[in-house]
């Protein structure tokens, strides 16, 4: 069923294709896309299904006639379960709830009758994209592939988008390029049998969150066991982070309960008051079985490192950036070690954490539980009384919220509780984006106000969801980094059906000033010892931000030297040369000149390598 081209080969965690129906102009354009190393997975007619480059262990695939079904990622699923679903199948809205019952992280494909259904994960680390060339409709994993099909330059309303801080929903999930469209995580994308005919249907609903405490923390363990358990029931060597957080301290007891031979990771900080190297050993002394190596803190690269010199193909700039360095850097010797996964506790803080937001409305419907806990996060986080009444007050609908922050791009960064008990914080522009760009954002917010709903009436799980899909597209471009490093990362907690586990729990119950990440706590609770769980908070490395502001000066101002942003009319190319002449400025340990250096960072690395 697989075609390879003679050249063919890619590493584990490095997916990513472009699917075809089954007719004969889809298949003349799948000649567009041909690419060394690529391989084709065809129709029962012989005719290509999908091009692309995958390993072996990324795909599970199984056809009964004319009808296929395909998995891409990780996914425990074996081809003869595929292929009694795909002899069972009499409607593509079928699989909606196999989509829903699988554990891991991947996208799913299928073909029944000549009509194609292709979608990513809700939690949007796997995405969809389309388009239509020569008049055939075509979906892919990645938009720049579409997009160089195409012929196609970036938008320059999108790369204004691109510059707010933070970039909101629902516009951070739109594509760069005008003619490519981004299918949202919680759709999937439908392609009629004519090849040409395409529309958005839903198969994915977050739960509502009705459980206790006591019910759904054995169902978070379950579902995290068996995250976890998808990527090491193979066995071999895979290594963990080991911060010492409760995140990753979670993963690398569950990785040490499976086949897999287990290596934990720990990059101690520069901070001397970070704790995690003293956390990371408590956890080790629980498993003895586990190959523990501690990197020399100053060896870590910092923040701001080796930005002049990424080639790394990505389809939409990332803040990761800033931290790649940081991120890739521990894979050759964890390869070295024999790794095959490196295993991460990203995602943890998204899950099993949750946003205060939900208090705005457990203020209405519980108001004297929600003061006596309201009270708390008051002294936790210094929330001012006149701010925090503020904002419980204000019940503005997400499209009204939305309109009105397009009005207010220059203003002053709002207090915490605003963005904390609000829809999440309005995004903002600063003094280095020129006129035109505020008004091409302006723009696009105005556009997306008048049609957009929020990801849930309850803005608190809306920022919960927002977060989690802001955090995925970080971790998208940080895993193919990853891979084309050695050594593919997977992060767990960023699992559908973990999220759906976390996220089911009562927010009363998952957030709280008094405890830390009780949801987590008790999920673990006898797997993690209890002198591990007792940890209350967690490293932030502003230190090595800070170093690396002062250290990176030179590459910073080269960054701006040329700058494309400029070129395009964005930014003011002297206010940011200015700027980084003297990286001690106030404003710059807020991180929001993260955006702008991801959008000039993605541009140069367009410019100089066209052909994804």
């Amino acid at each position: 069923m697989t075609e390879l081209h003679e050249s063919a080969g890619t590493g584990p965690g490095d997916a990513h294709f472009a699917v075809f129906t089954d007719r004969e102009d889809a298949a003349a354009v799948a000649r567009s896309f041909a690419r060394p190393g690529n391989r084709t997975l065809t129709h029962a007619s012989g005719r290509p299904w999908l091009v692309g480059q995958w390993h072996d262990e990324d795909i599970v695939s199984a056809r009964v006639g004319t009808t296929a079904i395909a998995i891409i990622g990780c996914c425990p699923v074996d081809a003869e379960e595929l292929q009694r679903r795909a002899a069972k199948l009499r409607d593509v809205g079928e699989l909606d709830a196999l989509a829903r019952s699988l554990p891991g992280s991947f996208h799913l494909v299928a073909v029944l009758d000549g009509r194609l259904r292709v979608q990513g994960s809700a939690s949007g680390l796997r995405l969809v994209f389309h388009t239509t060339v020569n008049g055939v409709r075509v979906a892919a994993t990645r938009a720049d592939v579409l997009a160089h099909v195409l012929g196609a330059e970036p938008d320059e309303g999108q790369l204004a988008v691109r510059l707010l801080w933070p970039v909101p929903y629902p516009l951070f999930e739109a594509s760069l390029w005008t003619d490519v469209t981004a299918v949202p995580p919680q759709d999937a994308l439908i392609v009629g049998a004519d090849g040409r005919t395409a529309h958005h249907s839903r198969w994915w609903t977050p739960p509502e969150p009705v459980r206790t405490m006591t019910d759904g923390a054995p169902l978070v363990r379950e579902a995290l066991t068996e995250a976890v358990g998808a990527r090491t029931r193979q066995g071999g060597v895979v290594s963990c982070d080991l911060s010492g957080g409760l995140d990753s301290t979670s993963i690398c007891f569950l990785a040490d309960h499976s086949p897999a031979r287990v290596v934990a990771s720990t990059w101690p900080g520069r901070d001397p008051a970070d704790s995690d190297l003293y956390w990371a050993e408590q956890a080790v002394k629980h498993l003895p079985d586990v190959d523990h190596v501690v990197w020399d803190a100053d060896a870590s690269p910092l923040v701001y490192d080796d930005l002049l010199t990424i080639d790394d193909l990505l389809d939409e700039p990332t803040i990761g950036v800033m931290d790649r360095s940081r991120v890739l850097h521990h894979l050759p010797g964890m390869a070295e070690r024999g790794s095959r996964l490196h295993l991460t506790g990203i995602g943890g803080d998204h899950v099993a954490w949750c946003s205060e937001a939900y208090y705005h409305r457990l203020a209405r419907t519980r108001p004297l539980f929600a003061l006596r806990q309201l009270r708390g996060f008051r002294a936790l986080w210094q929330w001012p009384l006149g701010g925090t009444v503020r904002a419980l007050a204000d019940s503005r609908p997400y499209g009204k919220w939305l309109a009105d922050s397009s009005g207010h791009l220059r203003d002053p960064v709002p207090a915490t509780v605003t963005t904390s008990l609000g829809w999440g914080m309005p995004p903002r522009l600063f003094d280095w984006v020129t006129p035109e760009a505020e008004r091409l954002a302006q723009r696009a917010l105005r556009e997306a106000a008048a049609t957009a709903t929020p990801l849930h009436p309850d803005r608190g799980l809306h920022a919960d969801l927002e977060q989690i899909r802001s955090c995925t597209r970080i971790i998208r471009q940080w895993d193919r980094m990853a891979a084309r490093a050695g050594v593919p990362m997977a992060s767990p907690f960023l699992d559908d059906r973990v999220i759906e586990a976390c996220l089911a729990v009562r927010p009363s119950e998952r957030v709280s000033p008094w405890r830390y990440k009780p949801l987590l706590a008790a999920a673990m609770r006898g797997i993690v010892p209890e002198a591990c769980l007792r940890r209350t908070n967690k490293a932030t490395a502003a230190m090595d931000a800070a170093d690396g502001l002062r250290r990176h000066r030179a590459d910073l101002l080269a960054l701006w030297e040329g700058s494309r942003l400029e070129a395009l009319g964005l930014v003011d190319g002297n206010a940011l040369r200015r700027l980084a002449q003297r990286p001690s400025a106030p404003g710059l340990r807020d991180a929001i000149l993260y955006s702008t250096i991801a959008t000039e960072v993605w541009l140069r690395g367009l410019s100089s390598s066209r052909v994804p």
